[in-house]
Formats: structure tokens, C-alpha cells, sequence
């Protein structure tokens, strides 16, 4: 054959390089370890710039917080993030007082569904619930602007002009993200707060006082100090993920949407993991709380 073709003219196509048992697998770590680098190294120097963002640029991180929080266009209409997460803590405030009722109720001591209200919506449901909203709007929200500036050539365009662009891009997105998280999960907190005090007294017909007494008893103001150290280390790992997404998307608006869901998942799991290492750190396993009569 290679006499014929050498005779007709025509190559023989190369034969495949020697085949390495495990060379696809090795090149998939590397990738991996080389990806994961990257992302350490950009998600470094976007958290290390943030004052140098909120120094050099204060109208900008202003102008983002307003955007995050109320949203632009018609989704400012109906009052953008702060809408939204409170809406979903609404419904999950509601569950705890149909199942914590209904639970309780069985064996007789569902006056205990105050108890509930003031642990789980503290310590789990609120900070859980708002750390997936968070992913799904601001910072979803983020990756897909970030990525239409950077298939737009619009990044490039900064760094033409000398500005940094992970200060101007990602470190004021970061500064605006914890900063407008703060009355955005107070509203969650409450709206939690009220829908388990609503479904419990009015729906099910327990008495204000007894709900009152035992929520008021277990609810200590050293638990919500850290279900908001929760809620901003959520947001900060949410949107230093959301922004290295956007800021890296490539293949055009397919490539966008693609950031997009990688960033969704990535964010969500690392709240996942954040709330988990929080709570574990501070409560441990005991719970660090005593439930008895007296």
C-alpha cells in the first residue's frame, strides 16, 4: 500500500501516536488543576481590589448596588431582588408552620412550633434559601453582562484605555453584592419571621401568646449575627464566581448562556458549602440549644 501510494502520488495519512494508557485521563487533571488556578487567581485579585474599587470608583459600586437590589427596566417595577427573595422566604416560612404544626400536632406539642420558627428559619431555611435566589438573580444577572461586554470586545476596549478591568468589572460587583444583601436578607428574615407566625396562629388557630413566648425564648441575637455572616460570605462567594464566568465566557451568546449555567451551579454549591462549614464551625454538633421546662 505505501508503494502504491507513493507511485500514485498520494499520502499516506500519519499513523496515531503511540497510545499511553491513562493520557486522557492525566490531560483532564491538568486541564482541571490549570482551570481551577485560574479561578483561584482571578477570584484573588477581584477580592484584594476591593478597596482600591470603592476608592477609585464609588459612583460605579453605587450605581451596581442600586441595580442589584431593585433591578433596571420592568424589573424594577416590582422591586427586583428584594421582591424576589422575599417572596421565596415567604414560602418556605409558610412550610416550616405547616409541617412543623402538623408534625408537632401529632404528638401533642405543637405550642413547640414557635421553636421551629426561631431556629430553622435562622439557622437553615432563610440563609439556604437566600443563597439561591442570590445565584439566580444578581448573579446570574452579572455573568450574563459580563459575558455580552466580553463577546462585544467591550473588556478589551477597558484595557485599551488603561482601566483595570477586574477592579472596574468584578471587584465593584463584589463591593455592591454584600452591600446590597444586607437589607435584602433583613426583608428575607422577616418574611420568613412572618409567614411561620401567620400560618401558625392564624391558619392553624394557635394562641399569639403561647407562638410568642417560646419563639421569643429561642431566638438569640448571637444566631442572627451569624445567619448574616452566612448571608454576605454567600454573596461575596457568589459573585466572585458569577464575575470570573462572565468575565472569561467565549463562543458568543451560546457561550453566555453556557456561563451562565456553569456559574449557577458552581455559586449553589459553594453556598452549600459555605452554610454547611458556618454552621458546623459554630454550633457543632450539639445544636447549642436546651430545650427543657422551667
Amino acid at each position: 500500500m505505501r508503494k502504491y501510494a507513493a507511485r500514485s502520488g498520494r499520502r499516506e495519512p500519519e499513523e496515531d501516536e503511540t497510545y499511553i494508557p491513562g493520557r486522557q485521563f492525566l490531560s483532564g487533571v491538568v486541564d482541571a488543576v490549570r482551570t481551577l488556578g485560574e479561578q483561584t487567581a482571578f477570584i484573588g485579585n477581584a477580592l484584594a481590589s476591593t478597596v482600591d474599587a470603592v476608592r477609585r470608583y464609588p459612583g460605579e459600586v453605587l450605581r451596581l448596588i442600586a441595580v442589584l437590589g431593585m433591578g433596571t427596566g420592568a424589573l424594577a417595577v416590582i422591586g427586583g431582588t428584594v421582591v424576589i427573595v422575599g417572596f421565596l422566604t415567604l414560602t418556605t416560612g409558610a412550610l416550616i408552620a405547616v409541617q412543623g404544626y402538623n408534625t408537632l400536632s401529632n404528638v401533642g406539642i405543637e405550642a413547640l412550633t414557635g421553636f421551629l420558627g426561631a431556629f430553622l428559619n435562622v439557622r437553615f431555611i432563610v440563609p439556604a434559601t437566600a443563597g439561591v435566589a442570590l445565584a439566580a438573580t444578581i448573579g446570574a444577572g452579572a455573568t450574563a453582562q459580563l459575558g455580552a461586554m466580553r463577546i462585544n470586545e467591550e473588556i478589551d476596549a477597558l484595557e485599551a484605555m488603561a482601566i483595570r478591568p477586574i477592579t472596574y468589572l468584578a471587584s465593584t460587583r463584589i463591593v455592591a453584592g454584600v452591600v446590597a444583601v444586607i437589607p435584602i436578607y433583613t426583608i428575607a428574615m422577616l418574611m420568613g419571621f412572618l409567614a411561620t407566625r401567620f400560618g401558625t396562629t392564624i391558619v392553624y388557630g394557635q394562641s399569639r401568646g403561647v407562638y410568642d413566648h417560646y419563639f421569643s425564648s429561642f431566638l438569640h441575637p448571637t444566631d442572627l449575627l451569624w445567619s448574616f455572616t452566612e448571608a454576605l460570605s454567600m454573596a461575596a462567594a457568589v459573585m466572585a464566581i458569577h464575575t470570573y464566568y462572565g468575565y472569561n465566557a467565549t463562543g458568543g451568546p451560546a457561550g453566555v448562556g453556557e456561563a451562565v449555567g456553569r456559574a449557577v451551579r458552581s455559586s449553589i454549591t459553594a453556598g452549600v458549602f459555605i452554610l454547611l462549614t458556618i454552621t458546623l464551625s459554630v454550633y457543632g454538633q450539639s445544636g447549642n440549644f436546651h430545650l427543657s421546662g422551667g
